[in-house]
């Protein structure tokens, strides 16, 4: 096999990857879907590696690695897919409406409401992923915070931090603990034994901005929002098939989509099951118009497919071209740089502040292809770093992203930036506890 680090289409292929992320990270200014210039750069970077090996007559060995990383890329997109679907489905039934409206309803102080806002989103955001949850406070705190210029940029900052340390002791908190779980390097109760250090590092952040909260009476109360018939059984299904998958992983070593798609399942069956009740929803307002069965099948998807493709299709693109650098050979001299030379435990606090200013996915994913020999505890070290690493920053994550838009004009940029501090402190902290109590798996 050539060797192409030092070959013209070697440096064309960073080159390209390069532009292609800078244009990701300046989705916000210019517009352009952050799944396009990825996608292009994938195909063009595979494309130059294939011409050249068809000169050497080793196309099988070109095809070989394409196959492979769709493969790994159709597994993780499936399992997704699913889990936005229910997503998208309870958000029909006004699961989240509900809890948005019993959480105003409480008539708690801004003191109260951002810590419970902050304790909602490490809870939730390990099962509904920390995108969806952070969105879901956020709107809590836009609808009680008005515009307090002190309480919306602290509770944003909060919810962000919250929500990615919670993602990152899941596996289904996070695409990165999913990429992490579905690799096989860790194994899905290990995952759990990163509790304790990501709630340090919610908790350390929380308890130094919470002087800088004001403690004013809330701004609005209850608005009556109920959850629509048939909410409560798809939760249930929700987490029916979350066991599913993994007992398919775990016990039938089978790869945890199957029991995901399977679930899929469970929730088609409940949709028809209402669809053909739907005469009980005639006391609902919108119970004759929303056939439950047409909603699972057709409505959410349409949803999933405008709301969240170009999220699965960027990851596509991101897969496909960290795969191609990484057979051209750049990803096993980074390796060799970072945990030969370096060692793993900076290697892996590093990929934690990159995941700051670069998408943690490709970081991930880059880590995963290089399949550096660690121990488990190093593992579960770089999942939690890749997880809370993209809170440092507002940028650093999907959820500040979406935050920054949610929140625009209160919670910005440079008012995250100004608790960066802060953040690091508990960083630092969780990776300081982390290779405390789970000394046992180094």
């Amino acid at each position: 096999m050539p060797d192409l680090t030092t070959h013209p289409i070697g440096y064309a292929a960073i080159a390209i990857f390069v532009l292609a992320y800078l244009l990701v990270m300046a989705e916000e200014f210019t517009g352009l879907r952050k799944s396009k210039p990825v996608i292009l750069a994938a195909g063009v970077i595979w494309a130059m590696i294939a011409w050249i090996y068809a000169a050497d007559g080793l196309t099988h060995q070109v095809e070989q690695a394409v196959r492979h990383n769709l493969l790994e890329y159709a597994e993780l997109m499936l399992f997704l897919l699913v889990a936005m679907t229910y997503v998208n489905a309870m958000e029909e039934r006004r699961v989240f409406d509900a809890l948005r409206s019993w959480l105003l309803g409480r008539g708690l102080g801004l003191r109260k409401l951002f810590w419970l806002t902050g304790w909602l989103a490490f809870l939730i955001s390990p099962l509904a992923d920390n995108l969806t949850t952070a969105l879901l406070m956020c709107a809590v705190v836009m609808a009680v915070g008005g515009d307090n210029p002190r309480f919306i940029p602290l509770a944003c900052i909060n919810i962000v931090v919250a929500a990615n340390a919670g993602g990152a002791f899941s596996p289904f908190g996070d695409i990165t603990t999913l990429m992490v779980w579905q690799k096989g390097v860790v194994e899905f109760n290990t995952f759990f034994a990163l509790f304790v250090p990501a709630l340090v590092n919610f908790i350390v952040p929380a308890s130094l901005m919470h002087f800088a909260v004001p403690n004013d009476p809330p701004r609005v109360v209850d608005d009556g929002a109920t959850m629509k018939r048939g909410a409560r059984r798809i939760m249930v299904l929700f987490l029916l098939t979350i066991v599913t998958a993994v007992c398919f992983h775990n016990l039938l070593e089978i790869p945890p989509v199957i029991g995901m798609l399977t679930g899929l399942a469970y929730l088609q069956f409940m949709g028809f099951y209402l669809q053909k009740t739907a005469h009980r929803d005639r006391n609902d307002d919108e119970g004759h118009e929303g056939q439950m069965g047409e909603v699972v099948a057709f409505d959410v998807f349409e949803k999933v497919a405008r709301a969240e493709w170009d999220t699965l299709l960027f990851f596509y693109g991101v897969v496909l071209c960290v795969g191609g650098l990484g057979f051209l050979g750049y990803l096993a001299l980074a390796s060799e740089v970072m945990y030969l030379q370096w060692g793993a435990t900076e290697a892996n606090i590093a990929v934690g502040l990159l995941s700051a200013v670069v998408d943690n996915i490709p970081v991930m994913l880059a880590v995963l292809t290089m399949q550096p020999d660690m121990p488990t505890g190093q593992w579960l070290l770089v999942t939690l770093t890749a997880g809370v690493g993209g809170s440092l920053l507002s940028v650093g994550s999907a959820a500040g992203v979406a935050l920054m838009g949610q929140a625009r004009g209160h919670y910005t940029f440079f008012s995250h930036l100004r608790w960066t501090p802060a953040i690091a402190l508990g960083y630092a902290a969780s990776v300081a506890v982390h290779s405390w109590i789970n000394a046992g798996y180094y």
